[in-house]
């Protein structure tokens, strides 16, 4: 039988882009960065797909 997992791990970055006691500025740095990093971990994953992915 398969196990599985519910993920709820929330990276410390999204407490910064969108908690409510920061400064815009560093709000809007955080989103920018969270972004950076899926496209990264997205293009990371299309190397593994059988059908190229993009």
């Amino acid at each position: 039988m398969a196990h599985i997992q519910v993920s709820t791990r929330v990276p410390p970055l999204w407490k910064v882009a969108y908690g409510p006691h920061r400064p815009m500025a560093v709000r809007m740095l955080a989103r920018c960065l969270l972004r950076v990093r899926a496209f990264a971990r997205e293009l990371a994953l299309a190397d593994h797909v059988p059908y190229g992915g993009y």
